[in-house]
């Protein structure tokens, strides 16, 4: 089993990362820093390697699963390997605007308080409550029958999302809750205890304020 202490140093790849930086290193030596050594019967560059044709072929959907059907990959080695992507899509990939209150929403979403019919909205969060995506679901007046849970959380499965805010505007300009909008949020709250999907908020949104179901006590 070759390990990257027992490589020659021209080849280390860590030796390499202080003299020129991360950026100098092809994918499987940033691997193999991640790995540290290989197997009985494959060294870590050809571990690596294997590595880095499943990131090639299918990244968007790799798991620890998949990782671990590589031969000589562990789990203790595939988890390394999943965190440190986690921590990339956290904090590099996309918008990286953390969301840690309803203002934080109402300033994103300031576009659609001028908007003259109702459009509601849906945010996807990551783990760390980085906005992963913003969707516009429906246009026009809300009710049950148009807002259906199978939309709001097939799209957030697919963002995989690990929890949600909804809003939406109220061109009337006032932001008191219809009773629509209460069933409507409590449909959702239901549904997300069985999906897995924290659902955080609900925010109507107006020209200059906007009304927050979660600072209500309401979810």
């Amino acid at each position: 089993m070759k390990k990257l202490t027992t490589l020659p140093q021209n080849d280390k790849p860590r030796e390499k990362l202080l003299k020129k930086g991360a950026k100098a290193l092809k994918d499987y030596e940033l691997i193999a820093i991640l790995l540290g050594s290989g197997i009985k019967g494959k060294d870590v560059f050809a571990l690596s390697k294997e590595i880095a044709k499943l990131f090639e072929n299918d990244f968007a959907n790799l798991s620890l699963e998949k990782l671990q059907k590589i031969n000589g990959l562990g789990l203790a080695k595939a988890s390394q390997i999943i965190s440190a992507i986690e921590l990339s899509r956290r904090y590099l990939i996309k918008q990286n605007k953390k969301v840690t209150s309803p203002q934080d929403i109402f300033n994103e979403l300031k576009d659609f308080t001028t908007k003259k019919q109702e459009h509601f909205i849906l945010i996807t969060l990551d783990g760390a409550s980085h906005i992963i995506n913003t969707h516009t679901l429906f246009i026009g007046t809300l009710n049950q029958s148009i807002v259906h849970p199978r939309e709001v959380f097939a799209t957030a499965i697919e963002d995989r999302a690990a929890s949600i805010i909804i809003a939406h505007n109220h061109p009337s300009n006032t932001p008191t809750p219809s009773q629509a909008d209460i069933n409507i949020t409590n449909r959702l709250k239901e549904v997300a205890k069985l999906v897995g999907i924290e659902l955080l908020d609900h925010i109507i949104l107006t020209k200059d304020s906007y009304y927050s179901f979660s600072d209500e006590g309401l979810l």
